[in-house]
């Protein structure tokens, strides 16, 4: 093949490989950008739009749907529209499960009377909504859930705790920051620690500290 002919081939391939985009989407795009601090590599910014697109279609026929009466909730947009499932999970579920002893059965006190079910954030145990990002630690935001219900129930005071605390400072105890933990493993920094920093004087920042988080 003749060298001209081949390279236009090649460029006529990258371009049909390239996604295609919504230009009547172009303004949603750059203001949700803005909105979410959202920066790409001139080869990333394609298929980050075209997966912000696809999740755009699947939100819009959802709520379409709602208002047919086929789901009892609506969806929309937020600073994770650029990720696949796939992306989600690894980020937002990358708990670590090992199996342990067999440990001692927890028994219900005779005659105790349990609630089918309990809303403990009508009863003051729940601190409001955090976004943990993309630094996948989970076990360190479901810890500290954990940790400011039990201090709620003994002091009485519910105080917002620091997850920075613990993905800077629970690796000796076998956590890996960013990178995936256990929340008994955080238990037993905070065992160890004598404590825990709150939220407001360790605040969060979705990274080990000094140290930016690579997916």
């Amino acid at each position: 093949m003749h060298p001209s002919l081949f390279l236009a081939a090649l460029c006529l391939g990258i371009a049909s490989a390239a996604p295609q985009v919504n230009q009547s989407l172009d303004e949603q795009w750059f203001q949700w950008k803005a909105t979410h601090g959202k920066l790409y590599s001139v080869d990333e910014e394609g298929w980050r739009r075209a997966v912000w697109e696809r999740n755009m279609q699947m939100i819009e026929q959802h709520n379409q749907e709602h208002s047919q009466g086929k789901h009892s909730f609506t969806m929309a947009m937020n600073g994770f529209g650029d990720m696949t499932s796939e992306e989600f999970k690894q980020v937002l579920n990358d708990l670590k499960f090992q199996k342990r002893k067999k440990g001692k059965v927890f028994q219900a006190p005779l005659f105790a009377e349990v609630p089918s079910s309990v809303d403990w954030r009508e009863k003051g145990y729940v601190t409001s909504v955090k976004n943990q990002g993309n630094c996948r630690c989970c076990w360190a935001f479901s810890a500290i859930g954990a940790l400011e219900g039990q201090m709620f129930q003994k002091t009485g005071k519910l105080v917002s705790l620091s997850e920075q605390n613990l993905v800077d400072c629970s690796w000796p105890q076998g956590n890996k920051g960013c990178y995936g933990g256990r929340m008994d493993k955080a238990f037993r920094y905070v065992k160890e620690n004598g404590g825990l920093e709150s939220e407001e004087s360790y605040p969060y920042h979705a990274q080990v500290s000094g140290v930016p988080y690579l997916l």
